[in-house]
């Protein structure tokens, strides 16, 4: 359990105390080794605590990116058809007027599957690589630099995701963004169509775009998570985390998710608009949809953006966390400062 380096209390520290004698800590250790295979699952780190991560990233991402297909739709194309798409609301009622409302759900099949990826890459990667920087960081650099180990962590995640990711996603931005009767609207045909035309550069020429919108919005994702869920128990939440019962403690997840979600909006919405463009007008480039767009074109569709982000990274911790209960995964405490590091800086006794 205190694999990450001192990032979480170890539990038998926790409760050695004066009165804990030298032959007294191993069979302490013992009963809580024994606890922990009673409350768990697996152990923390292990193989099997991965999978079962990346698990819960593909129903965190599958089920919430599928669900919110239609604001999707309508974001998509208010950034590259401003003006046959006015505003969100015209969006949604043109879109209606031109397909019905089986038109709002277009992509779903490759949003589904691409994002279901994602999910897998982004949280599975992301355990990972937050144990092993932890590691070599060291115990109290961990504590010290754990905005920069949740930073570096979730971008070396995102950068596998996307791959993952990048097929399924020009897929349904092009069937999304395509005008209607000039494109295919299922992915059995849009596939093939696409990969006949291009190639494989089909699927990955809006890789580094992706790259650009996904993983500042991943670290902005992972980070202000971790920090706000740290800040809501030390400010907020009126009891320790450890006295909160599960339910009330996945009420703290989706808020801080909700918290999150914002700011990831704002960070990756040039990044995001500039990919639709591309997988809209072929033959693009980045500097070329850059420049067609213009730094106001970056900008369409914010709000519509915000409003999905903010409630998708919310419902993606809820259930991401709410796997882990069901599971019954470890689930590590927000990060206390590691004794030695107290007693260096003069807040504990040896």
């Amino acid at each position: 359990m205190d694999r990450l380096c001192g990032l979480f209390p170890n539990p038998v520290k926790a409760i050695k105390g004066p009165e804990l004698t030298s032959e007294m800590e191993q069979p302490m250790r013992q009963l809580a080794a024994a606890a922990a295979n009673d409350d768990f699952s697996c152990e923390f780190g292990s193989n099997k605590y991965y999978a079962l991560c990346a698990f819960g990233g593909v129903l965190s991402c599958g089920i919430t990116h599928t669900a919110v297909t239609p604001l999707d739709l309508v974001k998509c194309r208010l950034q590259v058809n401003k003006e046959k798409y006015k505003s969100l609301g015209n969006g949604f009622k043109v879109t209606v007027a031109d397909a019905g409302y089986k038109g709002l759900f277009l992509g779903w099949a490759p949003t589904a599957i691409g994002y279901s990826a994602q999910g897998l890459c982004k949280f599975g990667f992301y355990e990972v690589f937050k144990n092993v920087y932890a590691d070599l960081m060291g115990e109290e650099n961990a504590f010290l630099w754990r905005t920069t180990l949740y930073l570096i962590s979730s971008a070396s995640a995102e950068f596998f995701a996307d791959i993952a990711l990048s097929p399924m996603e020009s897929c349904k931005v092009r069937m999304q963004t395509a005008l209607p009767g000039t494109f295919p609207t299922t992915l059995r045909e849009t596939f093939p169509k696409i990969y006949a035309a291009e190639g494989l550069n089909g699927f990955y020429k809006s890789l580094v775009p992706l790259w650009g919108r996904q993983i500042p919005y991943t670290m902005m994702k992972f980070a202000c998570f971790e920090r706000t869920v740290e800040l809501l128990y030390k400010h907020v939440v009126p009891k320790p985390r450890a006295e909160c019962t599960k339910g009330e403690q996945l009420i703290v997840t989706f808020a801080a998710g909700y918290i999150a979600g914002v700011f990831c909006a704002v960070v990756s919405h040039p990044a995001d608009t500039i990919v639709s463009y591309m997988n809209k007008a072929q033959g693009s480039t980045l500097g070329s949809a850059a420049k067609a767009l213009g730094f106001a074109g970056m900008w369409a569709g914010l709000g519509p953006r915000i409003i999905m982000i903010g409630t998708l990274t919310a419902l993606q911790w809820f259930i991401y966390d709410g796997v882990k209960v069901q599971l019954r995964l470890p689930r590590p405490p927000p990060p206390e400062m590691p004794q030695s590091l107290k007693i260096k800086l003069g807040l504990a006794q040896e």
